[in-house]
């Protein structure tokens, strides 16, 4: 009778040993479904079984050799891409905050925009700060952009050549920010002196001008007193089993995850290049994949992940985020009248033409182009009449 206290990492050890010994190949990551599924029915006397079942199926699931499955993937995705609506979308019920979605988001995931239309990010927080109100505004507060317009009126007199900032201390004292805090921001603008005058703050420019005060007004307004640049407004939202969660409209994940009682693990913004640049090139390839399935999802539109997988393999294989397009993928393949086909093509074949370039005719485009069958499927095989032998 075979033990029924096996450990999932047990019934791991005797799984791959069981592949090892029939040359099987089956992902870690199958394996590690398989084990669950052991451990869970408590299967421990077909083990064998169950692996010799789970290779049969994913053999079964491989693709062909010589698959068009780039073909099979474009129409997969483009032809529910048709029934997309173009939209924003107010974000989880929260008036303030718009995001992209639909049609425009799915084009702003494989061009590789550098940045979104609708930057948000979604700031979860661990410890005590999930819990407590007070700490959780705390983050918000310091992650908020805040300008002088925000907390402050300027008033401009032009007779006397000097600007009065009046602050408002209800402003101030929500976000957290001292008196002392704002007078030393507005001292490191240069040719500028501070007098306190009645409560307000007194702006002398030292080269009195017209033009020069209006000028100062403007820069007094967009002076960053606190918070990290590009987080124009924060929304703390109270979520059932999860604690409060900061929404933004903006994103910065470099300096967001830098804080303290941020859950750097969950925190996630919608700007890949950002993910690309901070959490490498992996995270990127991960995010594309899901932003682009839950586009498609959240328009009750179902593709199979596998061809958004591959869209988001071409997309980041060589280790940067590369856009499907003229300026990427599209443009960089190696056949001349694959590029030329695509666009411009003039320019294309010229370009090739002094370089002295030689199309292998490999692809579907080219050999579409010079009326031959394409390699693809049976296209793929050739046959040789050879001699018979004696």
């Amino acid at each position: 009778m075979a033990k029924s206290t096996l450990s999932k990492e047990d019934v791991l050890k005797k799984i791959a040993k069981y592949v090892k010994k029939k040359k099987y190949f089956l992902p870690p990551g199958v394996q590690e479904e398989m084990a669950e599924w052991i451990v869970k029915e408590k299967l421990f006397d077909k083990i064998e079984e169950f692996v010799d079942k789970t290779f049969e199926q994913y053999r079964r699931n491989m693709i062909e050799p010589a698959e068009a499955c780039g073909i099979v993937a474009a129409q997969s995705i483009g032809e529910p891409g048709t029934q997309m609506t173009m939209r924003t979308f107010h974000y989880a019920g929260v008036a303030e905050i718009n995001v992209t979605l639909g049609l425009p988001r799915l084009i702003e995931i494989v061009d590789a925009r550098s940045t979104p239309s609708t930057p948000m990010m979604t700031i979860y927080l661990e410890g005590a700060y999930r819990v407590n109100a007070e700490m959780a505004q705390k983050i918000a507060n310091k992650i908020e952009m805040t300008r002088l317009q925000d907390i402050a009126d300027l008033r401009l007199d032009i007779e006397n050549i000097v600007i009065y900032v009046d602050i408002d201390e209800k402003s101030i004292t929500r976000r957290d920010i001292k008196r002392e805090d704002i007078i030393d921001k507005i001292k490191k603008i240069k040719k500028v002196k501070v007098e306190e005058e009645d409560g307000s703050l007194k702006v002398i420019p030292e080269e009195p001008s017209y033009k020069g005060l209006l000028i100062l007004a403007e820069n007094l307004k967009k002076l960053k007193i606190k918070g990290i640049d590009g987080i124009e407004r924060v929304i703390i939202r109270n979520e059932p089993g999860e604690g409060y969660v900061i929404y933004t409209e903006g994103s910065n994940l470099e300096e967001v995850l830098q804080i303290e009682g941020v859950d750097s693990r969950r925190t996630r913004t919608n700007d890949i290049q950002s993910v690309a640049r901070v959490l490498g090139i992996e995270a990127a390839r991960n995010m594309i994949i899901e932003e682009a399935h839950n586009t498609l999802m959240e328009q009750g539109l179902h593709v199979d992940i596998r061809h958004i997988m591959l869209v988001a393999d071409i997309m980041t294989v060589d280790g940067t985020v590369r856009a499907i397009g003229r300026h990427g993928v599209s443009g960089e393949k190696s056949s001349v009248l694959s590029r030329a086909a695509f666009e411009i093509t003039v320019n294309h074949l010229l370009r090739a033409a002094r370089k002295g370039e030689v199309d292998e005719l490999k692809g579907v485009a080219e050999n579409i182009i010079v009326g031959q069958p394409i390699t693809v499927g049976t296209g793929a095989i050739k046959l040789a009449m050879g001699g018979r032998r004696k």
